[in-house]
């Protein structure tokens, strides 16, 4: 019996010590054979940016607009816009800033009813991220005053602003998951307007002078294709092609000129502008987004100007005059104001 027992003894050892010896055996190539969990590689690009990158480039579409108006704008002054419909052949040399300007503007009378309004400036202008540095302007333009119905009568204007060879910075600005992005690229580019013009005019007195008009205008603006500079951080860079912007106006707006006195002169004028049928001229490669085309809704702002001028000598009269816009992006608000003399003959 003492027999028996120590044998099932000694076969209860040798299974402990067998199960002991096993196991770690079984583990251990198990956990030394098994390979490392995959590394994903990382990316070459910023994981966010792409999108901000395309959506740029709908601020370089209101750059764009921005431009056509502000030069439409600054082309107005050549065209008279500050002074009164009716007036005798003067010649007015021009400064101002806001966006600078300098130039030379005037009228002359063809016939009784027919007169030629014309000038030319240079100019240097910018807002909301786009810079014109060199900018020639010129502008032309008919007026045909019904003088021979009295008073009170219509008037027609029909003419042109042109603004070739202007030199021309656009910003772009995007966000990335590795920081943001600031870039200006320089191009060329060229504006061309063409307006009609219908208002009746009407002589209070020999002091007070009132008008009323629409104008309907069309513009485009040319612009050289262009591809972001070099940069040490841009990783999703942007081709932009050459295009042409165009767009629509109509214009109601009114004026009055007023002497005070013997000596000092007056105007106000303004008007509310609606565009329509815009188009913008951009087909842009953007990196991580492939083409991006943006658009230009229709868009309404306010134009405002005035002149004070001063009766310094017989024909020769000092002028301070201010113009500009007020309304929601991309137009937004500007302010353009000078000095100017003018000398009638």
């Amino acid at each position: 019996m003492a027999g028996f027992a120590r044998h099932w003894i000694v076969v209860a050892a040798l299974t402990v010590a067998t199960t002991l010896v096993l196991v770690p055996a079984q583990t251990i190539p198990a956990s030394a054979g098994a390979a490392p969990p995959p590394m994903t590689p990382p990316s070459s690009l910023p994981t966010a940016g792409a999108g901000s990158s395309a959506g740029s480039i709908d601020g370089l579409a209101q750059q764009r607009f921005n431009q056509m108006v502000t030069d439409r704008v600054l082309g107005t002054v050549l065209l008279g816009v500050n002074e009164q419909v009716n007036c005798s052949d003067c010649v007015s040399a021009f400064g101002s800033a806001g966006s600078f300007s300098a130039g030379v503007h005037g009228r002359k009378e063809i016939t009784d009813n027919l007169s030629l309004l014309a000038g030319i400036a240079y100019t240097q202008y910018g807002e909301g991220g786009y810079n014109v540095t060199s900018a020639p302007i010129g502008a032309v333009a008919l007026r045909y005053d019904f003088t021979d119905w009295g008073s009170s009568r219509p008037f027609f204007d029909l003419g042109a602003i042109l603004s070739p060879f202007e030199t021309v910075s656009y910003g772009r600005n995007y966000l990335t998951s590795l920081g943001a992005v600031s870039l200006d690229s320089s191009t060329s580019s060229s504006d061309y307007d063409v307006y009609g013009r219908a208002g009746w005019i009407s002589r209070l007195s020999s002091r007070d002078e009132i008008a009323a008009s629409v104008e309907v205008w069309q513009l485009w603006q040319r612009v050289n294709g262009y591809a972001d500079p070099s940069a040490a951080f841009n990783p999703f860079d942007a081709t932009v092609a050459t295009g042409t912007d165009r767009t629509n106006l109509v214009k109601l707006g009114g004026q009055w000129t007023h002497l005070f006195g013997a000596v000092v002169e007056t105007n106000i004028n303004g008007g509310f502008v609606q565009s329509f049928a815009s188009h913008s001229g951009i087909v842009a490669t953007v990196t991580g987004d492939g083409t991006v085309v943006p658009t230009i809704g229709n868009q309404s702002w306010f134009e405002y100007g005035g002149r004070l001028g001063f009766r310094i000598a017989k024909g020769w009269v000092a002028d301070l005059f201010l113009d500009g816009t007020l309304g929601p992006q991309p137009v937004g608000n500007t302010i353009h104001g000078g000095i100017g003399l003018r000398m009638n003959y």
